[in-house]
């Protein structure tokens, strides 16, 4: 097997705007579903569980279950997901200083820090 083109895979990884949102969301340590669902403004439950169980599978995110009456469930960067973040860093300090087109203000939530 032929190894694909390294930003290739990593887009792969990345694809669409919620997994990004995602990562964002668990820079600061596991989260709940509940919370994951009220932060990213915009995504469905259905979209929600299907990015999840996708980054679940590459590798990126862990699925912590808790045996408790009722479940509670946590998702958590995995260290590949963790050595991604220096994508989200980037991404960050490009829209603060090359956006010209769209000047961008951050609100200072240092998630992405």
């Amino acid at each position: 097997m032929l190894a694909g083109c390294p930003i290739e895979t990593t887009l792969s990884l990345l694809s669409g705007k919620w997994k990004i949102l995602i990562l964002k969301e668990l820079i600061k340590g596991p989260v709940r579903y509940t919370a994951l669902n009220k932060n990213i403004t915009g995504i469905s439950s259905k979209v929600l569980t299907q990015q999840l169980r996708e980054m679940e599978e590459d590798g990126l995110i862990l699925r912590k279950i808790f045996a408790e009456v009722p479940p509670r469930v946590e998702y958590g960067l995995s260290e590949m997901g963790t050595s991604m973040l220096t994508i989200l860093q980037e991404m960050r300090k490009w829209g603060l200083t090359k956006n010209t087109q769209q000047p961008i203000k951050c609100h200072q939530c240092r998630q992405c820090e």
